[in-house]
């Protein structure tokens, strides 16, 4: 790259990054001085500013090079882990939000230490620790670098090795990322993720219409064509047993994981926690599921589009999106393209920052260490840990250097560890009502274990490789522990029954649409899937096979029956669900009224 033109991108950047900044301090000045200002946002957050911090906690760098690079590797099979996290998100917007506003709880530790105890409370500290500082982090970090160094030849601009200038990138990500998470909190970075969101989305569409430019030499539907008539078995997203991601893992492991990820990982919850309402709460989470279905247009054609242009000439597919941007970007454009992607980063890396620093504060800090902190003290103490959490991550997401054969995989893997005992003991926390503490206790310790050996430990230690896909992992183990967890209850249930006490502090009215448009997403995924199918653009010698439209016609319809009939179901016990079920009453009172008013119960 010339100096000229990485002058204007640099100073582009610096434009772009600072005004999110600054709009950022404009929108929070002053609304960190208590504890719910700084971890709650001051249960402020609306729909629009839920909606687009998920989008970009959840769509970082660790996606735009994880899922290009399976897609330039194998197909679209990989676009489940993000797809039909719409399920799990209807279940969060629906059953689970509800609860969790009307439980009035910073952190889900917080939560299972009143549903069993201090000891369950430590050992999901613990496990979501572990998760934090050895995967979720260091991933993000290590993938936003990466593409970094693609785009801007880092090693030859600054004459250092390939390895020292990940150093160096991971570095001033980091410290940048933490003067957000440490001295913002969480409402500046819902604020700057939803600025940078609109710029994500900008680029994810851009860019493969970019590709196809490049593809076709200059006929955008010639490069359109090209990937659907040449090789069409990588537009495919129902994967088989060779897949990384078979397609019936769809419907065991995958969604325990989605579930644990979309309703009890501390890092996506904890703005939703921070609503103002249920109704913006529940608005915040669908919506994020319809950005959902834009990642297999976004983050994996360009993947597919890079497979058509490079061949297996990239040294590792996780280089696929960075060489495709380096080469099909126009140069006016990377300054904006880099504050972009430096901003998805920034966002995963400060939300987790916020969360793991949340959790330490209220979970550990004060319950062990000081019961009677105030609020300046744990906040002092969240920003504190925050910076050393910062630096161990920024240490140790380097050694990801190694991951030569896709970053994505190997996340996936390793967050099994922690993902679904969490799921487990919450859900069975939630409905049922006496098992005890040792239940819970005993699956976070025997899934560790149990976990390691199918996935690695029998072939490492006896030379026996078990032919199972980790993702039925999952669902086995999550199975298993349920079952357990229900055993233990019924043979030493709890002297007393768990008694869910309602404590809401914003109004639980629900929103009207939210189930209309639960039914719309749950359509729309199913589309998604018939579209990357043999049935759609993976069909063999033409662009779409004769039973497409037909299919698609047919599912619209439906759609079309289900969301009137919800709507017209919701219109007829409105008043009744709001005075019934929305209404939170503590000691025979009415607390909460569905518009958020204190009055005497009716």
């Amino acid at each position: 790259m010339e100096m000229n033109s990485l002058l204007f991108t640099l100073i582009t950047c610096v434009f772009f990054m600072g005004l999110v900044a600054w709009i950022s301090y404009q929108k929070t000045k002053g609304s960190v001085n208590d504890s719910t200002g700084y971890f709650l946002a001051g249960r402020g957050l609306t729909g629009t500013f839920i909606a687009g911090s998920l989008l970009l906690t959840n769509l970082s760098a660790e996606q735009l090079v994880g899922l290009n690079g399976q897609a330039f590797r194998t197909n679209l099979s990989n676009m489940a882990w993000e797809v039909t996290a719409s399920f799990a998100i209807i279940i969060m917007a629906l059953y689970l939000l509800p609860k969790y506003l009307s439980s009035n709880f910073t952190t889900i530790p917080e939560f299972l230490s009143r549903r069993f105890d201090e000891g369950v409370r430590r050992y999901t500290v613990i496990l979501f620790m572990l998760g934090y500082v050895f995967v979720t982090i260091p991933s993000m970090l290590y993938s936003g670098a990466l593409a970094v160094l693609k785009l801007f030849d880092v090693p030859t601009l600054l004459n250092i090795s390939y390895t020292g200038s990940i150093w160096l990138i991971i570095w001033i990500i980091g410290i940048i990322g933490s003067i957000y998470a440490i001295f913002g909190g969480l409402k500046a970075v819902a604020v700057s993720d939803t600025l940078n969101g609109i710029g994500l989305l900008i680029i994810g569409i851009l860019v493969p219409f970019l590709g196809f430019y490049a593809l076709g030499s200059g006929d955008i539907l010639s490069g359109m064509k090209e990937i659907t008539v040449s090789s069409p078995e990588k537009l495919n997203s129902i994967g088989d047993s060779s897949d990384s991601v078979p397609f019936l893992t769809i419907f065991t492991g995958m969604i325990f994981a989605n579930l644990f990820y979309w309703a009890s990982n501390q890092y996506v919850i904890q703005r939703t926690l921070g609503a103002k309402s249920l109704a913006e709460g529940q608005k915040g989470v669908v919506i994020s599921g319809f950005y959902k279905l834009l990642v297999p247009f976004m983050m994996m054609l360009p993947g597919v589009i890079a497979f058509h242009l490079y061949g297996d000439s990239l040294r590792s597919v996780d280089l696929a999106y960075p060489a495709l941007i380096a080469d099909v970007l126009p140069w006016y454009l990377t300054g904006f393209f880099l504050a972009v992607l430096l901003g998805a980063v920034l966002s995963s890396f400060n939300s987790l920052l916020n969360s793991a620093a949340t959790l330490f504060a209220l979970d550990i800090y004060k319950p062990v260490f000081n019961p009677k902190a105030n609020d300046q003290r744990l906040i002092l103490v969240s920003k504190w840990f925050g910076a050393f959490l910062a630096v161990i991550t920024m240490c140790i997401s380097p050694l990801l250097v190694n991951a030569t054969d896709g970053l994505w995989d190997l996340i996936r893997r390793f967050t099994g560890f922690f993902n679904i005992p969490i799921i487990a003991v919450l859900l069975v926390g939630l409905l049922a009502k006496r098992v005890p503490p040792f239940a819970a206790k005993l699956v976070i310790v025997l899934h560790v274990f149990t976990y390691y050996m199918i996935v690695w430990g029998t072939e490492q230690l006896f030379g026996l490789a078990l032919s199972i896909n980790f993702i039925h992992v999952y669902g086995i183990l999550f199975v298993a522990e349920v079952a357990l967890m229900l055993l233990i209850g019924w043979i030493r249930p709890t002297e007393r029954a768990y008694v869910f006490k309602p404590d809401a502090q914003v109004s639980l009215t629900p929103w009207k649409y939210a189930l209309p448009m639960s039914i719309v997403l749950l359509s729309a995924v199913t589309i998604t899937y018939v579209l990357f199918s043999p049935i759609g653009l993976a069909a063999e010698g033409t662009i779409v096979s004769t039973m497409f439209w037909p299919v698609v016609l047919g599912i619209i319809i439906i759609t079309v029956l289900l969301y009137w009939l919800s709507l017209a179901r919701w219109n007829q016990h409105y008043a009744t669900y709001l005075k019934d079920d929305t209404i939170p009453k503590v000691n025979g009172t009415t607390k909460v009224t569905a518009q958020g008013k204190s009055v005497e119960q009716v």
